[in-house]
């Protein structure tokens, strides 16, 4: 049976939405994941005891709307197979560059690094690692750019620039994701609530893959230098 890991964030219940989507709960029914870890934002009790009806092991980062929950860590990480996994609700992060993604990855000392905030989601591999944004499961709205208006609020040509850019009725895809690690490999799984032309809502889901580079043992290249020698052979092919 695979070890199923549940990637969710940014709920947002019941401040920015009522619920997760009824045909995201069919799907997250008990019994068939085996881990949870959770990006923060969950901001009530009634959420959290939920996401522990999905699965009883379940890890929780704080998230900057969970003012209550001062005793939750910032990061985690957890380690399945070969993969070292950690994850974050993003505040934290000056922004969400690749290149300080990856120097975040690299203090954790992670080969996946999950975080969230943008209620958008995002993977992508960069320096041999792989990134990863679950989105809001509930489809939250996101204050980001809002918020970036109002502190620019004394520069008249910023806040102009800015309020062009946000789009107030975006709509917002709610979306989680599932992680499935064997060994150095790992399938992700996305789920998004999307709605067709005429409004009608259907779950997509879409699949990648990472595998973390394996660096050839110095032992192994000894070994086949050595037994070409010893047999007096031109050249060595190696896999």
């Amino acid at each position: 049976m695979a070890f199923l890991i549940l990637v969710i964030g940014d709920l947002h219940i019941p401040d920015r939405a009522l619920d997760i989507p009824a045909k995201f709960k069919k799907l997250l029914a008990p019994g068939k994941i085996s881990q949870t870890l959770c990006l923060g934002n969950l901001t009530d009790r009634s959420t959290y005891e939920y996401l522990r009806t999905i699965a009883p092991d379940l890890k929780i980062v704080r998230g900057r709307m969970d003012v209550e929950a001062t005793s939750l860590p910032l990061t985690s990480v957890v380690t399945h197979g070969n993969l070292r996994i950690g994850f974050l609700e993003g505040f934290t992060l000056v922004s969400n560059e690749p290149d300080l993604l990856l120097a975040e990855a690299n203090r954790l000392d992670v080969d996946v690094l999950c975080w969230g905030g943008t209620h958008k989601f995002e993977c992508f591999e960069y320096m041999d690692k792989f990134f990863v944004n679950p989105g809001s499961a509930t489809g939250a709205f996101t204050t980001t750019a809002a918020s970036w208006a109002v502190n620019l609020g004394s520069n008249g040509e910023g806040q102009k620039e800015q309020d062009k850019g946000f789009d107030e009725d975006e709509e917002v895809v709610p979306s989680f994701c599932l992680m499935d690690v064997q060994g150095i490999s790992l399938t992700l799984y996305v789920y998004q609530l999307r709605k067709d032309e005429k409004g009608v809502e259907n779950v997509a889901v879409e699949k990648v893959t990472y595998t973390k580079p394996v660096e050839p043992t110095g032992a192994g290249s000894a070994a086949a230098g050595a037994g070409a020698a010893a047999s007096g052979a031109a050249s060595v092919s190696s896999s």
